[in-house]
């Protein structure tokens, strides 16, 4: 990917958020004091992520959960009533534009992970850091039932390191090495359409 591709998906980013974050404003604060009524917490939740170039970002989302311990493939448990609901058709996520308009993330490209994952990556596997963390993109809609798929396993951490993680690799790998403008705004019609 070139200074010149990334620097026109970042324009492309900016005016898309900025043209769609007014709509969704209401939408996002009236889902916040939704969830927050059901997990009894203020309804913003924030963890730190891997970003553009192994920079660690806060990622912005409507909180889902219940407090507790949440174990990966155990996640759907403890979502409350209407986070199963904000999380099955990924408007937890809305507050990721605002990730997207102040530049830690973009529309398309590999989701963002936690430590331990993109920061390790090895080899020709970093070119995925070349690109800002994205809200979808071909791995996120292969494994849009993520969740599902690892509360079936016996050891949801080990499938997801060793199956799950080692796929996204490759499909991100692919995406970054074949970067086009068409093939985001193809990535995000097929989102839009998924949900």
């Amino acid at each position: 990917m070139t200074k010149t591709q990334l620097k026109l998906k970042r324009t492309f980013d900016v005016i898309l958020a900025l043209a769609i974050l007014p709509v969704f404003i209401v939408p996002i604060i009236l889902l916040i004091v939704i969830a927050t009524i059901d997990t009894n917490k203020y309804g913003v939740f924030s963890q730190l992520r891997v970003g553009q170039h192994g920079k660690l970002f806060k990622i912005y989302k409507i909180r889902t959960l219940r407090e507790g311990i949440h174990k990966l493939g155990h996640l759907e448990k403890s979502a409350t009533t209407i986070g199963k609901f904000l999380r099955r058709h990924k408007l937890d996520e809305l507050p990721q534009l605002f990730n997207v308009l102040i530049g830690d993330m973009s529309f398309v490209g590999p989701r963002p992970d936690l430590q331990g994952f993109a920061d390790e990556l090895k080899g020709e596997d970093r070119i995925i850091l070349i690109v800002k963390p994205g809200i979808t993109g071909p791995a996120t809609l292969k494994y849009k039932d993520e969740e599902r798929v690892l509360g079936r396993q016996n050891d949801p951490e080990h499938y997801n390191r060793t199956i799950i993680w080692v796929d996204k690799v490759k499909i991100n790998k692919k995406y970054v090495q074949n970067y086009s403008f068409y093939l985001d705004l193809a990535f995000i019609l097929k989102s839009t359409l998924n949900k």
